[in-house]
């Protein structure tokens, strides 16, 4: 199960329209709507505008899933579906939220976490792990979401690549992608390939040299 989900506050908003949108703007504040959840009615909010600016910077707003507190309602899980923009400023100007319930299917990025990093062969040689996906997009239940997507590295040796295939993914998830993508791999350390890049020179360079006497020869 997933760690502590984030709280994100919002106030009643008082009337619906373009009207009190306009308000809720001049009083510093992003209006909302929250729907969805069955027979609830949709509930009109007001975000304050620097924190929801905060919450966007940080990326992964429309895949995250919030705790939803409201004076005077009841918690609720929610995920936002749709940020309205300013078309000149670029700046929020209206957000949907969806309630969720626990048995609702979302999708969100969810960590990867490497484990056995210093007794893998490869790391211990001097390999360096490259996290090519250090987050993954899951399909996962609502009232069921893993903190992380763990990926053991015991035995593993430099030029392994590691693919989604190879991973246990949390009970009840699924990835939102057919392909057998790369979630990582153990490269060599910069000096062996170095190394290795001038051992494939050599050759080159040798017939190069071959054929410069053969042309001397020749004159």
């Amino acid at each position: 199960m997933a760690g502590e989900i984030p709280d994100f506050h919002a106030t009643v908003r008082t009337g619906t329209g373009k009207g009190a949108a306009r308000q809720a703007r001049r009083e510093g504040n992003v209006p909302g709507i929250v729907y969805g959840g069955g027979e609830l009615d949709p509930l009109p909010i007001n975000i304050p505008f620097n924190v929801l600016l905060a919450r966007l910077k940080a990326g992964r707003f429309l895949s995250t899933l919030f705790n939803l507190k409201v004076e005077g309602q009841e918690d609720v899980r929610v995920i936002c579906r749709n940020v309205q923009r300013d078309v000149v400023k670029d700046l929020p100007t209206h957000v949907d939220f969806l309630r969720l319930k626990r048995t609702s299917r979302i999708k969100l990025f969810i960590p990867v976490d490497f484990v056995n990093e210093e007794t893998a062969p490869g790391i211990k040689k001097g390999g360096v792990l490259v996290a090519v996906r250090p987050e993954v997009e899951l399909d996962v239940l609502a009232g069921d979401i893993p903190e992380k997507i763990e990926v053991d590295l015991a035995g593993r040796e430099i030029g392994d690549v590691i693919h989604i295939s190879d991973v246990t993914l949390p009970e009840g998830s699924k990835v939102t992608v057919e392909r057998d993508f790369v979630i990582a791999n153990i490269s060599a350390p910069s000096g062996l390939r170095a190394a290795d890049d001038e051992d494939e020179e050599t050759p080159e360079t040798e017939v190069i040299e071959q054929k410069a006497e053969t042309v001397e020869g020749e004159e």
